[in-house]
């Protein structure tokens, strides 16, 4: 394990893995580098790459502040490419992606973007968070009712069908996992507020992310994140959209192909 120093001084854990171009992983809510789906894909991208496996704060070993902001997570990702050299190529899953495209339009010394199914709801006849989602998983953090919010989290902000939960609480492997990073998700829901209302993307968004970026989306995965994907690819001016099955993320993740996606990219192809 490495430790780098976040400008706020919040130690953020990660690790460091293969040899090549660096590779900065950014995970998405509910995940952290020891995630076994994160460490299955980092493993396979260290082949081609050095990658940087990092624990946003809040998770896993890395730090946390009483005070949270979005901008705090960006000078987090910031800490993990200073280690890394002062570039890299970096890979966002969800949530994970709109931080590393709210980290690409601050600035940062990005070289090549994945962003992987990030959860905009753009289309209003899609599964929309309630109005006061954000207040409400903040809530129920603060009250220390963690199942109470994973289960409002996934419901209501992932769209997944409430028969799910139980079948989840029956696996105790995957449930006390979401339970050890549940007190993240008011950190998600500050990243994703403003993105999951049915509202259409604009193209003055982010007109500062002009690198080259792959946007990931499984052609089996639900109908918002396939809307979402599609008007990203619309509104970045140097963008291009990969839909194939086998690349969603609701459930678990096929390493061998994403890497095959995402290393060819890095590479420049």
């Amino acid at each position: 394990m490495n430790i780098a120093i976040s400008k706020d001084g919040t130690k953020i854990a990660y690790d460091k893995s293969g040899h090549g171009p660096a590779l900065v992983m950014v995970a998405g809510a509910f995940s952290y580098r020891k995630f076994p789906g994160q460490i299955e894909l980092a493993n396979r991208l260290a082949e081609k790459h050095t990658v940087y496996n990092y624990d946003r704060r809040g998770r896993g070993d890395s730090g946390d502040s009483q005070t949270y902001a979005v901008e705090r997570e960006i000078e987090d990702l910031e800490a993990i490419i200073d280690a890394a050299g002062g570039s890299a190529n970096v890979y966002g899953l969800s949530s994970g992606a709109v931080l590393a495209l709210q980290a690409a339009a601050r600035g940062l010394n990005i070289t090549r973007l994945v962003l992987h199914e990030p959860p905009f709801v753009v289309d209003p006849a899609d599964h929309k968070t309630p109005t006061d989602f954000v207040e409400h998983v903040r809530e129920l953090i603060a009250s220390d009712r963690r199942s109470e919010a994973v289960k409002y989290f996934m419901i209501q902000g992932m769209g997944v069908p409430s028969f799910v939960i139980p079948m989840m609480r029956m696996m105790p492997g995957v449930w006390s996992r979401l339970m050890s990073v549940a007190h993240t998700l008011p950190y998600d829901a500050a990243l994703l507020e403003g993105f999951m209302e049915g509202k259409p993307l604009s193209k003055d968004q982010w007109p500062g992310v002009t690198m080259p970026t792959l946007i990931l989306e499984g052609i089996e995965s639900p109908i918002s994140l396939r809307h979402g994907a599609r008007a990203l690819d619309d509104v970045l001016s140097n963008a291009h959209l990969r839909s194939k099955k086998g690349l969603g993320h609701t459930k678990k993740l096929n390493a061998k192909m994403i890497s095959s996606e995402i290393t060819p990219f890095f590479a420049g192809a």
